[in-house]
């Protein structure tokens, strides 16, 4: 592991939240990897659960485990980093000392451990000991050896530069401040020396900060291109499926052209071939009259002529068709080529609508919000999951508070989340139900006796009860090619918008527009009347997986 550690890069241990090495990593079930305390600090501020990077939303909140494997990784990575830092700090300076050679060395130069300002001289260790043993020498100022000694002296008076001029931001010498600097402000180079590394440092946070945002960046752009390729690979194999379907379809309208073409032309050549045949059996027959009519006449014995002229009955004529009223009409193939392409057209227009649908049940999808179930609100014989995503009828009144909020007549239930701005969209399985309502409700309806579930009292509803019905204020029937399983229902606020679709047939059910909605939205729900058992199965509030 530690060699594996060697190759990782610092992109790897960033949190994308705080933008710094994680600490007590966390994982999300979507794979993406963060600060234990900045996820939790994330999601207690935000309205919905989700991961910040992929935005997928969870439904419950994860509990959030340290991930040992990463926390390792990112020990091993700090520990190597550090190792790295001061290993190339050390050889650094011990390269930055070897380069400087002692003055004092003739032939093979030592290298020198200190330099002197006031001789401007680089010593080794044996040419420095005057330095640390002369009286005269130890008030010299000694420092790490450099090189370029004469560049730390004022050109002008030939002495140390120990002080910053604040006013021409500039190194003097004490000479200097005694005539062209009089009038300045100064301070010590070493105070100075400490306000620019202030300065430093915060330049260089502002710059690591600058960088991290822009590996952030890095990390949403290559994120986004991530998402780009899988939704790309999404429309190639749908389009691979769609075009593959295409194909099928139009090869199985033009054989069924072929056969429709090669039927009639069957159809023609077999009656023709009857008639021929019958026709060469007339002529058979009649050849057979004419020889023995023709040996008759030939004959020279009156008598027997005469016999067999009555015996033949020659004078009667033969036992023929009239075929002047027979005929065998040529195969008619016009029009039909333009039947099968006007065929095959509706076929790809009935495509064409699926794909539209799918596309526009894709869009709103997006979309999706949690929901639950409110049991303040729900009807006493109403019987809710513990986490709020079934309800089904009871039969039986729960003797529970009278509310303000609780619905006494009608067997409704409202969710808890309100909306009154954007858009939202969530999902209901009713498969196996034989009565439901599903929809939404303003916060201000009546809860209270009777009220109809229409627009005018502030509900936007469609409901199973023998047959599907939008609740409009005159009751709009829909004609439904299947019996939808799972429901789901879309708002657009703003719009004042709201549809149902049938998801597993990815169609429309119903929309109602123009709505006056003004005031907060609930997700309103009804499983029926029980009926003996017959519509016990509940409506199940699911979680939305997009289409295709």
């Amino acid at each position: 592991m530690a060699a594996a550690s060697n190759v990782q890069s610092e992109d790897q241990f960033l949190c994308s939240i705080c933008l710094d090495v994680f600490t007590d990593p966390v994982s999300t079930s979507c794979g993406h990897n963060f600060c234990k305390k900045c996820i939790t600090k994330h999601w207690d501020v935000s309205d919905r659960c989700q991961c910040p990077m992929c935005k997928e939303v969870f439904t419950t909140r994860p509990d959030m485990k340290v991930n040992t494997f990463i926390c390792e990784m990112v020990s091993q990575f700090r520990q190597s980093t550090q190792q790295k830092a001061s290993s190339s700090s050390s050889e650094q300076q011990e390269s930055k000392q070897r380069e400087v050679p002692c003055d004092v060395c003739t032939g093979t130069k030592l290298k020198a451990l200190k330099s002197c300002l006031v001789c401007l001289a680089s010593y080794c260790e044996t040419h420095l000991e005057p330095h640390l043993t002369t009286s005269a020498l130890k008030r010299h100022q000694l420092m790490d050896p450099v090189e370029n000694l004469e560049g730390r002296m004022c050109t002008k008076h030939d002495k140390p530069l120990e002080l910053f001029c604040k006013t021409d931001q500039t190194c003097v010498c004490m000479l200097c401040i005694c005539s062209d600097h009089n009038t300045h402000k100064f301070v010590p180079l070493k105070e100075e020396y400490e306000a620019k590394k202030v300065e430093l440092e915060k330049t260089e946070a502002e710059i690591q900060e600058m960088i991290q945002k822009r590996r952030l960046k890095i990390m949403e752009v290559k994120r986004v291109v991530e998402l780009s390729e899988e939704d790309a690979d999404r429309e190639k194999a749908e389009g691979v499926q769609v075009f593959t379907d295409l194909k099928e379809s139009v090869e199985r309208k033009l054989k069924e052209l072929i056969n429709t073409i090669e039927e009639k032309q069957r159809s023609t050549k077999k009656q023709a071939e009857d008639s021929i045949k019958e026709l060469e059996q007339e002529i058979s027959e009649l050849m057979k009259r004419s020889t023995e009519v023709e040996k008759l006449s030939l004959s020279e014995d009156h008598l027997h002529l005469l016999q067999s002229f009555q015996s033949l009955n020659i004078h009667l004529p033969p036992p023929t068709k009239d075929w002047t009223k027979v005929s065998v009409p040529p195969a008619s193939h016009e029009g039909t080529v333009r039947r099968a392409v006007s065929q095959l057209e509706e076929t790809l227009s009935e495509k064409m609508k699926k794909l539209v649908a799918e596309d526009e049940l894709k869009r709103v999808q997006k979309f999706a919000v949690d929901v639950t179930l409110d049991p303040d609100t729900a009807h006493a014989k109403l019987i809710l999951s513990d986490d709020g995503k079934q309800v089904y009828h009871g039969d039986v009144r729960k003797n529970l508070p009278d509310n303000q909020e609780r619905f006494s007549d009608f067997a409704l239930v409202l969710g808890k989340q309100s909306f009154s701005s954007g858009r939202f969209y969530f999902e209901v399985q009713v498969k196996r139900k034989t009565e439901w309502t599903l929809g939404v409700a303003r916060e201000s309806v009546n809860r209270k006796g009777h009220f109809t579930l229409s627009p005018e009292d502030g509900y936007w509803t469609i409901w199973l009860r023998n047959k599907y019905e939008a609740r409009e204020a005159l009751h709009v029937v829909l004609s439904l090619k299947s019996e939808p399983q799972k429901v789901g229902v879309f708002v657009d606020y703003e719009e004042g918008l709201v549809s149902f679709y049938d998801v597993e047939a990815a169609a429309l059910i119903y929309s109602f527009t123009g709505c006056s909605l003004k005031e907060k939205l609930f997700p309103c729900f009804s499983p029926e009347r029980n009926h003996g058992g017959k519509n016990s199965a509940p409506l199940i509030i699911t979680p939305v997986n997009q289409t295709g």
